[in-house]
């Protein structure tokens, strides 16, 4: 399945001829105060057994979030990505994490066992 057509909304088939898919997505969504988010850190495993924190509950543009992983990732010095709106910052740095954000103004907490 190419990329364009994953996130589909739960439409699976349409049989009128003239159906065309809009998102209903706004990727464009403006980006909410440092006050109001509410972020969740978590740790997984991810393919080999290797160990992620992961963040989530970010609501705001794309540029915004890979700014705000990059300093994520030069506060805990490894490095990281940005995928499906989350960030995933490698080995277990939730203490970190959660510690740079409320300095930054964040609301956020631990989430998960």
């Amino acid at each position: 399945m190419s990329n364009k057509n994953k996130n589909r909304d739960g439409i699976v088939f349409s049989t009128e001829s003239s159906f065309e898919y809009e998102s209903f997505q706004n990727d464009d969504a403006e980006t909410l105060s440092i006050q109001q988010q509410d972020l969740k850190v978590f740790l997984d495993r991810k393919g080999g057994g290797k160990m992620v924190s992961r963040v989530t509950g970010f609501i705001g543009k794309f540029d915004d979030l890979e700014e705000l992983a990059k300093s994520l990732k030069k506060h805990c010095g490894v490095g990281g990505s940005v995928k499906d709106g989350e960030i995933l910052i490698q080995g277990d740095h939730r203490e970190k994490i959660i510690l740079f954000l409320t300095k930054q103004g964040y609301k956020s907490k631990k989430a998960g066992g």
